[in-house]
C-alpha cells in the first residue's frame, strides 16, 4: 500500500526532509533495516577477527582469498544487472501509467460519433461522458487511498 506524505512535504521546514526520512511508515529504513543490521554485525565479527585474533600467516591466507573472491566478483557486470533492472522499474511505471483510463479519446470517439448540434446532441454528449467520468471516478476509488478519501462513500461522489 502507498504511503502518502504530501500533506507534510506541503508543510516542509528546513528539517522537513529530514523528518520525512525518518517517519516509519512506509519507509526504506523499514525495509531494509534487518538486513543492515546483519551486515553490519557480520563485518564487525570479522573486521576484530581479523585484527586482533589471526596470525601473519592468517592474515595473507585471509588477504588472498579476499582477492581470489574480488576476481570473481568483478565477472559479474553489476551496472548491466542494476541498468535491467532500473529498466524493469521504469517499464512497469510506464505501463501503469499507460493503462490509466484517460477520457480524453473516449470523449472525441463520442463526439465525433453522437452527431447534432441540437439540444438533444449536446445533453447526450454531455451524459456520457459524465458516466464516464463516473466509471474513472469508481475505478480510482478502488485503487487509489487518496481518492477514496476524498469521495468515502456513494453520497460523496454524487
Amino acid at each position: 500500500m502507498t504511503v502518502t506524505y504530501s500533506s507534510k512535504v506541503a508543510n516542509a521546514t528546513f528539517f522537513g526532509f529530514h523528518r520525512l526520512l525518518l517517519r516509519w511508515k512506509g519507509s526504506i529504513y523499514k525495509l531494509l533495516y534487518r538486513e543492515f543490521i546483519v551486515f553490519a554485525t557480520l563485518y564487525t565479527a570479522i573486521s576484530v577477527l581479523y585484527r586482533f585474533f589471526l596470525t601473519g600467516s592468517q592474515k595473507r591466507f585471509f588477504e588472498k582469498l579476499a582477492i581470489y573472491c574480488d576476481k570473481y566478483a568483478e565477472q559479474i557486470p553489476v551496472t548491466f544487472v542494476l541498468g535491467f533492472y532500473v529498466t524493469l522499474v521504469v517499464n512497469r511505471w510506464w505501463n501503469q501509467f499507460v493503462n490509466l483510463p484517460w477520457p480524453d479519446r473516449l470523449m472525441l470517439l463520442i463526439s465525433s460519433c453522437v452527431q447534432g448540434r441540437d439540444e438533444y446532441g449536446r445533453l447526450l454528449r454531455r451524459t456520457l461522458m459524465r458516466y464516464v467520468n463516473l466509471t474513472s471516478l469508481l475505478i480510482f476509488r478502488s485503487v487509489s487511498t487518496a481518492v477514496y478519501k476524498r469521495f468515502p462513500t456513494m453520497d460523496h461522489v454524487v
